[in-house]
Parts: C-alpha cells; structure tokens; sequence
C-alpha cells in the first residue's frame, strides 16, 4: 500500500498580515490565495476576490491566513509535501493579476523543508 504524500503547511509573517488587511479594507473579506506554480508571476502567493478565480478539482486547501483561504494545486502540494510555507510582504510590485499589485509591497513564498520520514 503506497502512503499518501504529506501536504506542506502554511503561515504567514507579521509583514503578510498587514498587507492582507490593507488588501481586506479595499476590496473586502471574500479573498483567497492561491499559490502560482510558475506562469505569469512566476511562483508568487497570488490574492485574488474570491470571485475571479475558480478553485478547480485539482487545487487543495492548505490552510488560510488572516481568515484567507490560501490554495496550491494538487501535483504542486505533493511535490513541496515536505515544506513549510511562509507568507512574507516585501517591498516590491505585486504580481500583474494579483491584488498587491499597486500596494508598493509584493507577497513572497519562504519555505522551510521539514524533516522527511525515515523508511
């Protein structure tokens, strides 16, 4: 019997935090995130109205910050299984689709890969 992938954990910094609610006071509380996996934005932590971006079957729920679901796609997940997410915001443009864009600050994936299994 082969064992399940382990999905990667997510958090985010002080720094997200306060972005994400500059974010909320603009647009309102229905966000999600969704983790890119290398188009457009590169691999950026996408924000987006929760009306403008579809969840597909593939994608899966990590987790949420600040009460923002945060999603990554499945194939992505079980490849990153081992790895602790961290939100951070930086100084920076924002990714072209997402909604930091134009804040003067840009979300950023820091990861930590956590200690795997022994077999």
């Amino acid at each position: 019997m082969s064992e399940k992938a382990p999905i990667p954990t997510v958090e985010a910094t002080e720094s997200a935090l306060k972005l994400i609610s500059i974010i909320k006071e603009k647009y309102g509380p229905e966000l999600i995130f969704h983790q890119s996996g290398g188009c457009c934005d590169g691999s950026a932590p996408m924000c987006f109205e929760k009306s403008d971006f579809i969840i597909g079957n593939s994608d899966m729920l990590l987790g949420d910050l600040a009460g923002v679901p945060f999603y990554i796609n499945q194939d992505q997940g079980e490849r990153w299984g081992h790895t602790h997410l961290i939100i951070d915001a930086i100084p920076g443009n924002g990714g072209m689709f997402s909604l930091d864009n134009g804040t003067g600050q840009r979300f950023l994936t820091r990861s930590e890969v956590c200690a795997l299994p022994q077999r």
